[in-house]
């Protein structure tokens, strides 16, 4: 009779669990959802994440918080994320500097595709190669020239030990053998006024800040980052036109820890997608040099993962690691 009682009891449990998930995914959201970005206020991912976060927000009646948590390269919001509750109201903003970490920074307390939950692509964007505008360069080769005439002269900022704008920057290094110091900044935003007084001589920062200063005319555009000129600045050459096979793009999308039930994934999953259909909001992220890329969750996870290998021997090419 006992055997039998803690047999039910067994099963019901089960039935419970099973019907947990999609109870607690029916009214999802029903209170705030924090949304982690790893890089400070004002930066390229800010930017992006504050447009999403707004459509999100008036779509379900309730505010995605995006919580700025700089520092590390991205590491320290990664590393919120992936201990939060698996429950959907803790979420990751995810860009390059995810699998960039990966084998950049030797000793992560994480495994960032072990421990998080794929969710959505935003969208893609390039880097773009900016100077001061007291550099004596107007074009990718000339640059590569006064770096080879200056070796150790010239200082690169970043937004991060390894962000995307680092490992462009190292990328380039690798390619041309030119030799440029490194300064990291908590976001690129902040680096700015030291680029356009020439304190700091450049930067391949993701496109939004990048073409904002490059537009006002506080610092020179030189090239982009990705293999072909990108579709909204046909003006600007591509890298790749100068140094064949350099390649740097950006990714944006969405994760949440491990475990985050999958009803809860396929909710932000359609609304990131239907956000993506939207006029008003694809217009905002084209203003910023976005490209659209919505995607399955296990089609942002492979992303993910092939970046993290391709980056992966990025990181072995430039020789850098940071402990």
């Amino acid at each position: 009779m006992i055997a039998h009682l803690r047999a039910g009891l067994v099963s019901l449990v089960c039935v419970l669990g099973i019907l947990a998930a999609p109870a607690q995914a029916a009214d999802y959201p029903n209170r705030p959802v924090r949304w982690l970005i790893g890089f400070a206020a004002g930066g390229p991912v800010d930017i992006v994440a504050r447009i999403m976060a707004q459509w999100l927000s008036d779509k379900f009646g309730q505010q995605f918080v995006v919580e700025n948590r700089a520092g590390s390269g991205g590491n320290l919001a990664a590393a919120a994320a992936v201990n939060s509750a698996p429950d959907g109201y803790t979420l990751l903003f995810v860009a390059p500097n995810n699998a960039i970490s990966a084998s950049l920074y030797k000793k992560l307390p994480y495994d960032f595709i072990r421990d998080t939950t794929p969710v959505a692509s935003i969208m893609q964007l390039t880097n773009m190669l900016v100077v001061s505008n007291a550099m004596p360069v107007k074009t990718v080769k000339e640059f590569i020239d006064y770096c080879h005439a200056n070796p150790g002269k010239i200082s690169y900022a970043s937004s991060g030990n390894g962000t995307s704008v680092h490992m462009s920057a190292e990328l380039f290094k690798a390619m041309t053998k030119c030799e440029m110091q490194h300064v990291p900044y908590r976001g690129s935003a902040i680096a700015f006024p030291d680029i356009i007084s020439n304190k700091v001589q450049l930067i391949f920062d993701n496109l939004p800040t990048a073409l904002e200063q490059a537009r006002g005319g506080t610092v020179r555009a030189l090239g982009v980052t990705s293999t072909q000129r990108w579709p909204t600045l046909p003006d600007v050459p591509a890298i790749a036109e100068t140094v064949p096979g350099f390649e740097s793009i950006g990714f944006y999308g969405i994760s949440a820890p491990k475990d985050t039930p999958p009803e809860i994934v396929e909710i932000l999953n359609k609304a990131v997608d239907e956000a993506l259909k939207d006029p008003k909001l694809v217009a905002r992220l084209g203003e910023v040099g976005g490209l659209p890329k919505p995607m399955t969750p296990a089609e942002f996870g492979k992303l993910v993962a092939s970046e993290t290998e391709k980056w992966r021997k990025v990181v072995e090419f430039a020789g850098v690691s940071v402990d």
